[in-house]
């Protein structure tokens, strides 16, 4: 996030065509460092938005490989301006480690005058100061392949081999109908461009609730990357999509499949604990000003029922497979009880 910005910045969004462009900089950083980017412990720097999706993405899989100690993190402030991500939730408004007040100026010294939008997630190197990838699509999927080396004992396998093709499947449905969906509907300039995409949204929604009512992950038996990048836009659900994008046929919480596998995951270690709804809800509401030009931001919904039982564990299913699950979460990134104020 955001994928889709030109000119115009943040008053721009509702008031043109919405499209979510590909990642500009699709650097890789593997094992063997084919494009110069090798994978090493404290070399990069993760810069993510709590509000943003695609980057919750990557907070979800840093935590469940275990990468915190080789992947430090930086947190922007969800509430942006037409000069990018800032960091002003630090002291003297700068990120300690990298010294930089916008992500622009990573952006920048990679490439000067990037005429695109500056996103999250993206990954700095630090030592220089330049970004290396803000490619959402690939970046966890690498962490949960090319980072082995790094991962905790007892990491799960989040992209196994021989569940790939059927994982990709399902990512690309998700992908195309719900994740990028709802965008679709929220940006949308006239009244049948949002009607298809929210009735694509709600098509693809109760064919998931019908795949996972028998099952209690979307492919095999214990968490893969497909649940994270459903989850990421079912949490955001009820407390942006549904009012704010119009995405309102019907409420997580009135679909009895879906909100027990939202809860279930969000009760998971390593997912409810990455996720704050404050800066979720002002992200949406005060950003998003030619949808909401008043910047209000609505008090609900009440987030007191995501932590009631699910019952999910009936169907069987293993979270972390062989593995374990991650530690608590390290104080400085513990966010849970803060999201629930």
């Amino acid at each position: 996030m955001s994928h889709d910005e030109g000119d115009g910045g943040n008053s721009a969004y509702g008031r043109k065509a919405f499209k979510r462009s590909g990642a500009h900089f699709a650097d890789r950083i593997t094992a063997d460092g084919r494009d110069g980017w090798p994978v090493e412990a404290g070399r990069y720097r993760l810069v993510v938005s709590r509000a943003c999706p695609w980057a919750s993405r990557a907070l979800v899989s840093r935590r469940l490989l275990g990468l915190e100690d080789a992947l430090s993190l930086a947190v922007a402030d969800p509430v942006q301006d037409d000069r990018s991500w800032r960091f002003t939730l630090d002291p003297g408004g700068r990120d300690p480690v990298l010294g930089i007040r916008y992500l622009s100026e990573a952006y920048d010294r990679r490439e000067t005058d990037y005429p695109g939008g500056v996103s999250v997630p993206a990954i700095v190197e630090v030592a220089g100061g330049q970004l290396v990838t803000n490619d959402y699509q690939q970046i966890t999927l690498d962490f949960a392949t090319e980072w082995t080396a790094l991962h905790r004992a007892g990491a799960p396998d989040l992209y196994p081999e021989n569940r790939r093709d059927e994982i990709d499947a399902v990512m690309a449905e998700v992908f195309e109908e719900v994740n990028n969906g709802v965008y679709r509907a929220g940006f949308a300039t006239g009244q049948q461009e949002y009607e298809r995409a929210c009735a694509g949204v709600f098509r693809r929604l109760e064919l998931l609730a019908q795949r996972l009512a028998g099952q209690r992950y979307l492919v095999g038996d214990t968490i893969t990357e497909a649940d994270i990048r459903l989850f990421t836009t079912l949490v955001r659900f009820d407390a942006v999509y549904h009012g704010h994008f119009k995405c309102n046929r019907w409420k997580l919480t009135e679909n009895r499949v879906l909100w027990a596998y939202a809860r279930d995951l969000y009760q998971t270690p390593g997912f409810g604990d990455t996720v704050d709804f404050d800066h979720i809800k002002r992200h949406y509401y005060q950003v998003h000003t030619g949808i909401n030009p008043t910047g209000i931001v609505p008090l609900g919904p009440d987030l007191s029922g995501w932590s009631t039982p699910h019952h999910r564990e009936d169907l069987g299913g293993r979270p972390f497979g062989e593995g374990t699950p991650p530690g608590p979460a390290r104080a400085d990134e513990e966010t849970a009880a803060r999201s629930r104020t």
